[in-house]
């Protein structure tokens, strides 16, 4: 992606990997401060996942190939027994970070198959390819996601995304932006209404960012805005994107995404989901199998900013000894879904035809 970094434009990737090294943008930092983390070891690169240093299905997927991969290279001198072990160990850390994006899963499991076959030496290599091969996956996905994409937005296009599923929940590009790239290449003149997407505010932390970086015209809105403006005709189609899609088109997103989608409905607005085919899961049957993560309290109760001083700070909102929850994610049903942007073309209703039919019976066991 573009990012201007003190006055100097680079182009660089969301998370890469240096030999036994993991660096990534470090999103809890954006959009105050441009910081690169690294990580030196398979638990530390969970660690990285479960705190969110970096987020979005596909960066978390590409992150557990990356753990893999380093697991198998410090695991490299033991015999094939201790690496077995040490490799199923890994995997059950890497897994236990974050329970609903099914890209995690795939891009694990994918590397298991890789590290068991051959002498440990071969297995190590084996781990290391596919952890890179799940990368570049990631962004020829993203590319064709926005290549297709960018086909269904039309010129002075208003379109309203939620959460960020841009260049930072993958390698690059994105998927829900990914599209919305193409067409301002092409000079298609988007506007983006950006939701605001509480608690975490990855909307007007993330996706707004990445947005001005590339000089696309948007505004942030509050959640319960949306509404308003389809209401009012000013959206003309909505993108999202996607942590998990079930065999029958159900999906988990963004906690947030299910209301915007039946306002879509209402209001007679396309709802279209992008999404690569590491995202979705034929051995999920619905929506109601997909576990949803809740997260802690105090990221409904408070907010981060920054203070005068550009100094990171979190300030209390509600009154101190309030009860909350916090679902991360919800299950938009796919009744509500137009269609799916996918690097295998636009997918249309009977989803479990279509879906089937673009990315054949694969379960939840990988590629």
């Amino acid at each position: 992606m573009r990012v201007n970094v003190g006055g100097e434009i680079r182009e660089v990737r969301t998370l890469w990997r240096e030999g036994r090294t993991v660096r990534m943008i470090d999103q809890r930092r954006l959009p105050h401060s441009f910081e690169i983390a690294s990580t030196e070891h398979h638990a530390e690169t969970a660690a990285a996942i479960r705190d969110m240093v970096l987020r979005g299905a596909g960066a978390i997927g590409v992150a557990g190939a990356y753990g893999m991969a380093q697991a198998a290279m410090e695991a490299g001198d033991l015999p094939p027994e201790g690496f077995e072990g040490y490799m199923a160990a890994a995997a059950d850390r890497l897994r236990g970070t974050r329970p609903t994006a099914v890209n995690l899963f795939h891009a694990v499991d994918r590397c298991l198959r890789a590290a068991a076959r051959g002498p440990v030496a071969e297995r190590v290599r084996g781990v290391v390819a596919e952890a890179d091969a799940i990368a570049e996956e990631d962004l020829l996905a993203s590319t064709r996601i926005g290549e297709l994409g960018g086909e269904l937005i039309g010129d002075g296009c208003r379109v309203l995304t939620h959460c960020n599923a841009g260049a930072l929940a993958f390698i690059d590009l994105g998927t829900a932006l990914s599209p919305i790239r193409f067409a301002h290449r092409r000079g298609r003149g988007v506007f983006v209404f950006v939701d605001e997407t509480r608690p975490r505010c990855q909307g007007s932390k993330l996706t707004a960012w990445e947005l001005r970086q590339e000089g696309i015209p948007h505004a942030v809105i509050v959640d319960g805005a949306a509404g308003l403006f389809m209401q009012r005709g000013e959206v003309d189609l909505v993108i999202v994107g996607a942590d998990r899609v079930a065999a029958n088109g159900d999906v988990a997103n963004k906690v947030g995404t299910y209301g915007t989608a039946v306002l879509a409905r209402e209001n007679g607005v396309p709802f279209y989901v992008a999404a690569p085919g590491m995202t979705f899961d034929l051995g999920c049957g619905t929506g109601d199998e997909i576990e949803i993560e809740e997260r802690g309290a105090e990221e409904v109760l408070g907010m981060w900013g920054v203070d005068d001083d550009g100094s990171p700070a979190w300030v209390l909102v509600a009154a101190e000894g309030t009860p909350a929850r916090n679902p991360a994610f919800d299950i938009t049903p796919a009744r509500y879904v137009t269609a799916f942007i996918t690097e295998r073309g636009i997918l249309r209703p009977p989803y479990p035809e279509s879906i089937a039919g673009a990315f054949g019976l694969r379960g939840r066991g990988g590629n």
